[in-house]
């Protein structure tokens, strides 16, 4: 019997929690009925990865803003008032290739992003020009890499970047490569262990690195195992330095049915958004619809390649 085509919309939410406080899925289940979901981003299109921060009155919530008839994403700002009230949307950065997870990095009185850009067979740092809708390349970090999901934190004195690397056979749901460096800007050094974590169930950076109270450096995962971001996951770090990486998978493992009754299928970003936390969380669909949108799609690729 013939399938209808399947498609993921992930669906982004700011759950009124800090990232600290979050021991395990048990603490999130409680308070789902708190958590503010952004407005439906319309057909056949979705919100994922969100990174935010905040200006005096209002919050910002970037992410992907992806659709499938173009089957290109772009980064779009959402803003908020402090009392989660959503405000407006504006497409901050957009270019020829995919664009997604915007990482942000404030540094030294200023604001960065660390967008996901494997398809420029990079990750580039972007700065804030003037206001949160203009951003500025400022430099390569890594060249000549295919490199997704840029985790960024300052530990110790020193820059650490979590990441994976897109390549056959799905090795970015399954590999965690480490970076290091002096200064945000570089130059940074791939770190000789690398890969240093082989792990179907819990390698793909999926949110933003934190430190728990007890001092010890925490990286949210993805658990890829039964299906791409199906669940977030948590990696403990006891010792990181450019010789010697040692952690360990917590218990507390963070799926889709925690929060949502509608989008329990997958749930692959978890990000500090000062006293709260943002989510993304995955539903999904089979329609025959989407044949015809990707048949439409094929077509204008084609049209325009006679054209050239």
């Amino acid at each position: 019997m013939f399938k209808r085509p399947r498609a993921d919309f992930w669906r982004v939410g700011i759950a009124p929690i800090a990232i600290e406080d979050l021991p395990d899925g048990a603490a999130l289940k409680q308070i789902r009925q708190r958590i503010t979901w952004l407005p439906d981003a319309g057909p056949w299109r979705y919100l994922a990865d969100p990174f935010g921060l905040q200006r005096d009155d209002a919050l910002h919530v970037f992410v992907e803003a992806f659709d499938y008839q173009t089957k290109h994403a772009v980064i779009e700002r959402h803003e908020l008032g402090l009392d989660l009230s959503w405000r407006s949307k504006t497409t901050v950065l957009a270019r020829t290739f995919h664009l997604s997870y915007p990482f942000i990095v404030e540094h030294d009185g200023e604001t960065f992003m660390v967008p996901e850009s494997h398809k420029a067979g990079e990750i580039a740092l972007y700065r804030a020009h003037g206001s949160l809708d203009n951003w500025v390349r400022e430099a390569p970090l890594l060249k000549n890499l295919t490199g997704a999901e840029p985790s960024l934190i300052r530990y110790h004195g020193q820059w650490w970047m979590f990441y994976t690397v897109v390549g056959a056979h799905a090795t970015d749901q399954r590999e965690l490569h480490v970076a290091y460096a002096n200064a945000l800007t570089g130059p940074w050094k791939t770190h000789s262990l690398n890969p240093v974590l082989t792990d179907r169930a819990g390698a793909r950076p999926g949110g933003s690195p934190f430190i728990a109270h007890d001092g010890a450096l925490m990286l949210p995962v993805q658990d890829c195992s039964e299906t791409y971001g199906g669940a977030i996951r948590f990696l403990r770090f006891t010792q990181l330095n450019d010789s010697r990486i040692v952690f360990e998978h917590t218990d507390a493992r963070f799926t889709g049915a925690l929060v949502s009754d509608d989008y329990q299928s997958g749930f692959h970003t978890l990000s500090s958004f000062g006293s709260l936390t943002l989510l993304d969380v995955k539903q999904v669909r089979r329609s025959r619809e989407k044949q015809w949108i990707d048949f439409k799609r094929r077509a204008r690729r084609l049209v325009a390649n006679v054209g050239l």
